[in-house]
């Protein structure tokens, strides 16, 4: 029963941080706009993403435009898109093989296989988490270090955006929810074996009756 209910909340958060990597790799707002020293009022917020770059207007408004190409991008957003697509896949790889291997399907008959495969389902979903947590953590310092530097121009400042936070929360369910995984069905080398019961050897008995005289020492 306890390990039942690891697996479910092992496999929701690892299914809820598989979907907000994903929105996370969809927002635009990994770079906002810093209002700092004269920058306070301006009219209008620039959102650096992954995919495109928006132009928000006071009045409301805003336009986006796609990256035209990958390799103009910096090297933080070329990794980034590669490692937060892989976190992705890799989510979407481990929920179909925990599935497969999880208690309440029938996909895998032996339980000692279907542990296995709900284990490997985990370290899936902790490497999935290790994926997108790197770009995250890059991308942040990258943005303070400029926000500090003196030489960089306030116009170019730029703060963490929402999808930071987003990829850090996904990061965070993920290598969770892999954990989870890994020790709701914990291998039992003994009942890998099954126990065999072997009868204790018959005493032999002579022709008259009499037991053999080899059974006495």
């Amino acid at each position: 029963m306890i390990s039942a209910c690891l697996e479910i909340i092992g496999l929701g958060l690892s299914l809820i941080g598989t979907l907000l990597v994903m929105v996370a790799c969809g927002l635009p707002m990994w770079k906002v706009t810093a209002f700092i020293e004269g920058n306070i009022v301006v009219a209008q917020t620039i959102w650096d993403g992954l995919w495109m770059s928006c132009v928000v207007q006071s009045t409301g408004q805003m336009q986006c435009k796609m990256h035209d190409s990958v390799l103009a991008l910096t090297t933080d957003l070329q990794t980034a898109r590669a490692l937060t697509v892989i976190s992705a896949v890799l989510g979407v790889q481990a929920l179909m093989i925990t599935i497969a291997g999880a208690q309440c399907t029938n996909c895998i008959s032996k339980e000692s296989i279907k542990a296995r495969v709900v284990n490997v389902g985990g370290v899936i979903y902790i490497m999935a988490g290790l994926f997108v947590l790197v770009p995250l953590c890059w991308m942040a310092n990258n943005i303070i270090s400029d926000f500090y530097d003196p030489q960089v121009p306030y116009s170019k400042k730029r703060e963490i955006g929402a999808a930071l936070y987003i990829g850090w929360a996904a990061s965070a369910m993920l290598l969770v929810g892999g954990a989870l995984l890994c020790f709701s069905r914990p291998q039992d080398e003994k009942s890998s074996y099954p126990i065999k019961y072997v009868p204790p050897p018959t005493k032999s008995t002579s022709i008259n009756g009499d037991y053999d005289k080899r059974n006495y020492v």
